[in-house]
């Protein structure tokens, strides 16, 4: 049986650290705050916008929420992101994502400060990723992975690790994360002939693929540690992964639960990113 990667515990130590940075920079008359712009109400954005204000209210972080319309016009949003830019109590934003199709990412993100962008929508911070820069705010889902193989202590440096997902939001970014760390980074996606036997091959699988439980018993081999990124609904409405867990947890060494893994350390590395965006300024 699979040893299960919880994020729990890994959340709790970056709360734990992030708490007493907040109380040092209270001390010299600084509160940390953030906001969130949410176009519409989407159950998914709701969901997580519950668990961020939980989890900035644990750690002493000011959170507020602006709810736009979802007709909202691009130069209105535009106006509202400048606004936001200037205002020196806000350190950061998260802007959620997808869109509505009649806002235009493309130059959006060239509008937001790159200083206060917590998930890397701007060109500033994708290209700090790509370059190994570490004054850049990486995107937070990949971090949480970062962070979850280091609590566990899963070496990186030399090791074959495949990468399903080529997506700007975890999967490229996160394969730069991996390099710089010295791994054998392969990037498979669904097209990839044999994507089962190169799966395989890999001392750790990371699956980000969002198609719900794609990565089964034939994917996977012996001593292997596979990180799920994946968060779906299964054929009966549960929450569930990329990984067919039922029928890779006798074989696997290590993986993470869904939901309980990568999800629960995300908020933490949000968190993580408005803290050191407060003490830069």
């Amino acid at each position: 049986m699979a040893e299960l990667l919880k994020g729990a515990p890994v959340a709790a130590a970056l709360n734990e650290a992030l708490s007493a940075r907040v109380a040092k920079l209270a001390a010299s008359g600084i509160k940390p705050g953030m906001c969130i712009v949410r176009v519409g109400a989407r159950p998914d954005d709701l969901a997580y916008e519950r668990g961020v204000l939980k989890r900035f209210a644990a750690v002493g972080i000011e959170c507020r929420v602006l709810e736009l319309a979802a007709a909202i016009a691009q130069q209105d949003f535009i106006e509202v992101i400048k606004k936001i830019n200037a205002d020196h109590e806000i350190h950061g934003v998260l802007i959620f994502r997808p869109l509505p199709p009649q806002l235009d990412e493309g130059i959006i993100k060239h509008v937001l400060d790159p200083r206060k962008d917590m998930d890397c929508l701007t060109p500033e911070n994708v290209a700090k990723v790509f370059e190994g820069d570490d004054t850049g705010y990486p995107p937070c889902t990949p971090q949480a992975v970062m962070e979850i193989l280091d609590y566990y202590g899963v070496e990186l440096k030399g090791k074959r690790v495949t990468l399903v997902g080529r997506s700007m939001v975890v999967g490229k970014p996160l394969a730069m994360m991996l390099l710089k760390r010295h791994a054998t980074v392969t990037i498979c996606h669904t097209r990839t002939v044999d994507l089962a036997g190169v799966c395989r091959g890999a001392e750790i699988l990371i699956a980000a693929a969002g198609k719900a439980k794609m990565i089964g018993a034939g994917f996977v081999s012996p001593g292997q540690t596979v990180i799920d990124v994946g968060i779906n609904l299964d054929e009966g409405g549960n929450l569930c992964g990329d990984v067919d867990r039922a029928g890779v947890e006798d074989i696997v060494a290590a993986l993470t639960p869904v939901p309980g893994g990568v999800g629960a350390v995300t908020s933490s590395i949000l968190a993580e990113n408005v803290v050191r965006a407060a003490e830069m300024r």
